[in-house]
């Protein structure tokens, strides 16, 4: 029996995705196909290079700050080419390619298609609004892209608008999966999948945004949760797990999001294996 994992995207709430595979792990259930995108995608190329909840865990907390660092260089070219602060992104996103880069490197690959294990990572080209997938699987569509380093593939799926600059690419600009394809369920079915499992963050009831930043996550959250609901019809079963909107981009959170994702995986374990088939 193929699993398939879809881990949605969600910021630093992605570290319940370490949470979940850490209590799938300690039930012995293993995914033979996973797709990730933004936060999802490095926890989904991760697994997929063999890398345990443990070390992505540590992964997490050791490499978060840098992630989220603006580089003071970065700005002040900014500010020469688009003559602001902002230009097409806060933070230029290398610190998660060099990372990812080096991650895949300790483990032997290179590029998406050096990874024995079927993963999807979902993107978007801002110019042409096209959804792409950097995938390790024989796609013979032009939206399908297996020659790419694997660092590019997660910087660019992870690229938050207005937050991380875009990746530009092969004359294409890519952004943020999660603008078309927060939850890529539907690629694990073109992988082989099965039984399908997907792990997303809805949005959480009776919250009360304190400033504008909450407010814009809250937002978004809001329409990512009505969108993907609308879409999500190959899942076997869906985990939700509820996390505050302003977590987002709080890396003092890791642990708490880590522990909440594995405390709501083992509370429904059962239904898991249930629905999974899992004897």
């Amino acid at each position: 029996m193929k699993i398939g994992l879809a881990l949605s995207g969600g910021g630093v709430k992605g570290a319940a995705h370490i949470g979940v595979l850490k209590a799938l792990e300690e039930n012995n259930i293993k995914a033979s196909v996973i797709a990730g995108t933004s936060i999802g995608s490095i926890v989904a190329a991760l697994y997929a290079m063999g890398y345990t909840s443990d070390e992505m865990l540590k992964l997490f907390q050791y490499f978060s700050k840098s992630i989220l660092k603006a580089d003071p260089r970065y700005i002040f070219s900014n500010i020469r080419t688009t003559k602001s602060i902002l230009g097409n992104g806060l933070i230029s996103g290398e610190a998660i390619e060099e990372i990812m880069n080096e991650c895949a490197r300790l483990k032997g690959y290179k590029y998406i298609k050096d990874i024995p294990m079927p993963i999807s990572i979902p993107t978007v080209d801002i110019k042409t609004r096209k959804k792409y997938v950097f995938t390790n699987k024989k796609i013979d569509k032009d939206c399908y892209i297996s020659n790419i380093e694997i660092g590019k593939a997660v910087r660019a799926s992870c690229s938050y608008p207005g937050l991380f600059a875009p990746l530009e690419y092969e004359g294409k600009i890519f952004v943020d999966g999660g603008v078309l394809n927060n939850i890529p369920e539907e690629e694990l079915s073109l992988l082989g999948a099965e039984k399908i499992l997907t792990v997303r963050f809805p949005a959480k009831d009776g919250e009360d945004p304190k400033n504008a930043i909450d407010l814009l996550f809250r937002c978004v959250d809001i329409i990512f949760d009505d969108r993907d609901t609308c879409k999500l019809k190959s899942s076997n079963y869906i985990l939700d797990i509820a996390l505050n909107s302003s977590t987002v981009f709080d890396v003092k959170k890791i642990d708490f999001c880590y522990a909440k994702g594995y405390k709501i995986a083992n509370q429904n374990m059962e239904k898991i294996k249930e629905k999974l088939e899992i004897m």
